[in-house]
């Protein structure tokens, strides 16, 4: 069998003095580099990623270090290739596994765990490891998000197919909305997230909230607006009227006297819970009539030439 030998410190950029801290230095660069999860598809990082992890593996170990600086690169010689001194424990084995070079399991066997955390499914040699959080935006009405409980969602998250083809499966998970939710907020679903590769935990899975526009409410922080219109007489005389929320129908005694733009509170009717929930304002909107009869148009006349309100002050 013919073996290339491989210049490790040529492959992590380094010299031969090179400390421990510089290897690891060198290593973390290429790994950044070429790690196969920010190269997806791309076999040529991934190559380059096992090379480095490679000569990582042999380079950060003082003993196979040290019996890598033996060898040097006149290691072979056909049949005549004798192992250097204290070389004699070492496992020797043809052929490459576990992702490792000809040259690594010619010279170390296949003895040796360990190597950087990096992909399974035929790439290296290393322990579980967690999978990577993921983020997904969850739609709520404003009534969900006020009331809480239950919700399901469908999610499509990326699986290994047969053969560790990637491919898309489709789960539902029931998620339990807090009562009072606020918009923006993030609700934690552990191990929902990612699959840890080598055998690892999962992930977690965050849900952000988002609260769908309403077609009676705004939102400010933990505080519903509605706007509740009012014919003039009413603001002027004051009247009892009911006033939707996100509870139902309340009834609300508008006082005598109010203003346009005015506003009302409805005491805990907001989002938020315990002693931060909001309240529910109710913004008074006078509207004024404009198709008069005439008999309607003397009576606003007649109310004008009598009333000594001037609503102007400056």
């Amino acid at each position: 069998m013919s073996v290339e030998y491989k210049d490790y410190y040529k492959v992590l950029g380094v010299s031969k003095k090179a400390s421990k801290e510089e290897l690891s230095k060198a290593f973390k660069k290429q790994a950044r580099k070429y790690h196969p999860d920010l190269n997806p598809d791309n076999p040529q990082a991934e190559a380059k990623f096992k090379e480095a992890n490679e000569a990582y593996e042999v380079l950060k170990d003082p003993e196979k270090r040290r019996m890598y600086d033996q060898l040097g690169p006149n290691w072979q010689h056909g049949q005549n290739f004798q192992p250097p001194p204290g070389f004699e424990g070492f496992q020797f084995q043809d052929g490459g596994a576990d992702g490792f070079s000809d040259f690594f399991e010619t010279i170390f066997g296949g003895g040796f765990g360990g190597g950087f955390g990096g992909r399974g499914g035929g790439g290296f040699r290393q322990g579980p490891r967690r999978g990577s959080d993921v983020e997904a935006s969850l739609d709520l009405t404003l009534e969900e998000a006020y009331r809480g409980g239950a919700k399901n969602v469908t999610l499509q998250e990326r699986v290994a197919g047969p053969g560790g083809v990637p491919t898309m499966n489709t789960k539902t998970l029931e998620v339990n909305i807090p009562a009072g939710v606020k918009d923006g907020a993030r609700i934690r679903l552990s191990g929902q997230g990612n699959p840890g590769p080598g055998g690892g935990p999962a992930g977690d899975l965050f849900m952000k909230l988002r609260i769908q526009p309403h077609r009676l409410f705004k939102v400010e922080g933990v505080n519903v607006v509605l706007d509740l219109p009012l014919a003039p007489w009413e603001a002027t005389l004051g009247i009892a009227v009911q006033v939707p929320t996100l509870d139902g129908k309340v009834e609300m005694t508008i006082p005598a006297g109010v203003s346009s733009g005015q506003k009302l509170r409805l005491k805990g009717k907001g989002l938020g819970s315990g002693m931060g929930r909001g309240d529910q304002m109710v913004r008074v909107m006078v509207r004024t009539p404009k198709d008069l009869s005439d008999e309607q148009r003397e009576l606003w006349k007649q109310l004008s030439e009598i009333s000594d309100f001037n609503p102007r002050t400056f």
